[in-house]
């Protein structure tokens, strides 16, 4: 025997028994809470079910880790033989054995899924659960939410929300602390922004009166008509020419949804300067005829 073969026999004789099982615990240590990995089912009981995950020791799902939503029959949720996909929730113990859980991997992903609508500024729908001094708390898909009391477009009675179904945006999603804060009002200026448009005339209430202007609801959309856009002639005082609560005709000068700002004209409306102070009720009543006026004029510029 040459001196190569008789090290190669060295080599392999000296690999003893206690060698391999070191071996496989070194492989099993690749298995780390909240690593996902893939397995079968290949064992029912009462309390859950066992895994197969290529590991020395079988791997073990409790029942209330096998599902998000409640499980009657594990073999629904859990069929046997067959490849699923699942997260390391608990590392080995003594046994060598990791719990699995298949509730964690759909909660992580549905976390995965919210953070993607609200970078992509989507709405979702919300059922309304509880109540509190705050808000509301609200489920959506399986997880708890959270609607503060001045991002509800119902601010007064709460109660009245329990077991409705709400439009929202997302204010905060917080994967690592489980926190969840949804806004109402969000989602319904998103959805009234997408109603308009530069050049619009659009009608709505006189919600308060500034030194610098007015501000106008559009349907719950804040707009902003500026003193310096009401009339082409000085105005002194905005008090002489508004009141709260009323309705007034003007045409969007701008529009930028991200920083939810409108802005309102009356002055393009007129058909002489101050024309707006002396006669307000003319100038609403043809408002329309008005802006196309002042739309042709603007494309004819």
């Amino acid at each position: 025997m040459n001196s190569e073969a008789k090290l190669s026999q060295k080599a392999n004789s000296s690999f003893t028994m206690d060698d391999f099982a070191k071996a496989l615990e070194k492989h099993d240590y690749q298995f780390q809470k909240g690593q996902v990995v893939h397995g079968k089912v290949f064992q029912l009981d009462h309390d859950g079910a066992y895994v197969d995950i290529g590991g020395k020791s079988s791997a073990f799902i409790p029942r209330d880790e096998a599902s998000l939503r409640a499980v009657t029959n594990l073999s629904e949720v859990l069929p046997l033989q067959e490849e699923l996909e699942f997260i390391i929730i608990r590392e080995q113990d003594a046994e060598g054995q990791v719990t699995l859980s298949r509730k964690q991997l759909e909660i992580k992903h549905i976390w995965e899924r919210l953070e993607q609508m609200q970078e992509n500024s989507q709405t979702v729908e919300v059922r309304v659960m509880g109540v509190n001094k705050g808000g509301v708390t609200v489920d959506l898909l399986g997880l708890r939410g959270f609607i503060p009391r001045s991002h509800l477009v119902e601010r007064d009675n709460l109660e009245a929300l329990k077991g409705q179904t709400l439009t929202t945006g997302f204010l905060e999603i917080d994967r690592s602390n489980n926190k969840l804060i949804l806004s109402q009002r969000l989602a319904t200026r998103s959805a009234g922004f997408s109603m308009l448009a530069n050049g619009q005339l659009v009608e709505g209430k006189v919600t308060g009166i500034k030194p610098f202007g007015v501000f106008v609801d559009l349907s719950g959309i804040s707009a902003l008509l500026h003193i310096k856009q009401v009339s082409q002639k000085f105005i002194d005082n905005l008090e002489k020419v508004f009141q709260v609560g009323q309705h007034v005709k003007a045409v969007i000068i701008d529009l930028d949804e991200g920083k939810g700002r409108v802005a309102l004209s009356t002055r393009v409306l007129e058909n002489f300067p101050g024309e707006i102070l002396e006669n307000m009720d003319e100038v609403m009543a043809s408002a329309e005829a008005r802006a196309a006026r002042a739309s042709n004029k603007a494309e004819e510029s």
